[in-house]
């Protein structure tokens, strides 16, 4: 394996010393400016870039930012939600050479003390949180440690940190809307991972809808998951199983939907005939599942970029703000269609 060139190596082929290298790559005083261009070239022709670990030593930034997933590992590789989200996160930070430090743990807890090690080590310069929880012990620690923080995903109401937050209880509306006017009057709401805010905000936002329609518990509910495609479909088979049976099912995520589609299809309900269904993200699944699915769509690429937008303004000194992102827009498909007469 080649060694990685160091600051000597740069010193000997550029003719200079190593504290001439030294004031030189770090744009200090001391050297001309033409000395300056040789031993800039030079580095550049040996491959040779600053020692992150040693620059954090010296109270420099690291170049990196964190995000921390405490969610179950074996629903990642299916939703294409985070795919969309960390490519529009990356989009931002590459333009800027900012590197992104992922890494997926077991709980809320394990996140808190990787933040701990994180900030100790210098190892980031700020962090980017998601999934905000009801009970949320995270901003209040970031801001104890002075990690730079923004939330993704937040409620949209000010707090320790910036945040960038998408309004979840008017897309629950308009989904509410669509399937009320086409007559649906038992909606039952696939959940995401209980705990989590936006997952509370959906439900909430459920029941307000379904109260201001006339419609109670027993017409419009919720049940959670984890968001994985086995316990979307499991949920499938409960809700469907009942003695009144849903006519509508609204899918936190597009994966469970299309398992439920699945369901249905092998028991013999007819999508959109007897049972109408709603995806919460648009993906190609949603698009290429036939019947096609009904979805809210929305720019995720696009909140990712905004959310590290907000980390590098905050990283450059901006003050904690609220930025919302694009409203989501339901696209009505061949999945959604009045409910039959018998039911």
């Amino acid at each position: 394996m080649a060694r990685r060139p160091t600051i000597k190596d740069i010193a000997r082929r550029a003719g200079v010393s190593e504290s001439a290298v030294s004031f030189a790559l770090n744009d200090r005083p001391g050297v001309s400016d033409g000395t300056r261009a040789r031993v800039r070239r030079v580095a550049e022709e040996l491959g040779w870039h600053p020692n992150s670990a040693a620059r954090a030593l010296a109270g420099e930034r690291s170049g990196a930012v964190g995000l921390v997933l405490a969610r179950p590992a074996h629903t990642l590789g299916v939703e294409s939600f985070f795919l969309q989200l960390v490519s529009g996160i990356q989009e931002v930070l590459s333009a800027g050479r900012t590197a992104l430090l992922f890494q997926v743990v077991d709980d809320i807890d394990a996140e808190c003390a990787l933040y701990r090690r994180w900030w100790a080590e210098r190892r980031v310069d700020g962090v980017l949180v998601v999934d905000p929880r009801t009970q949320d012990p995270r901003p209040e620690l970031l801001a104890r440690l002075g990690l730079p923080a923004v939330t993704v995903g937040g409620t949209g109401a000010p707090g320790p940190l910036s945040s960038v937050w998408a309004d979840d209880a008017r897309a629950m509306a308009r989904v509410v809307d669509h399937l009320h006017g086409l007559g649906h009057r038992r909606i039952t709401h696939i959940a995401g991972l209980p705990g989590l805010a936006h997952t509370a905000r959906r439900i909430a936002s459920l029941r307000v809808e379904a109260a201001a329609r006339g419609l109670g518990p027993r017409e419009v509910h919720s049940v959670v998951t984890d968001y994985s495609d086995a316990e979307g479909a499991a949920a499938t088979r409960r809700v469907l199983a009942e003695p009144e049976p849903p006519t509508a099912l609204v899918y936190d995520n597009d994966v469970m939907a299309v398992a439920g589609s699945a369901v249905a299809a092998e028991l013999g309900i007819a999508v959109p005939g007897r049972l109408s269904i709603v995806a919460w993200d648009d993906s190609a699944l949603c698009r290429v599942t036939h019947p096609r699915l009904t979805a809210l769509v929305r720019d995720t690429a696009g909140f990712g970029r905004l959310a590290a937008e907000e980390l590098l303004t905050v990283l450059a000194g901006g003050p904690p703000r609220t930025r919302e992102g694009e409203q989501p827009r339901l696209e009505p498909r061949e999945s959604t269609a009045p409910p039959p007469a018998a039911y």
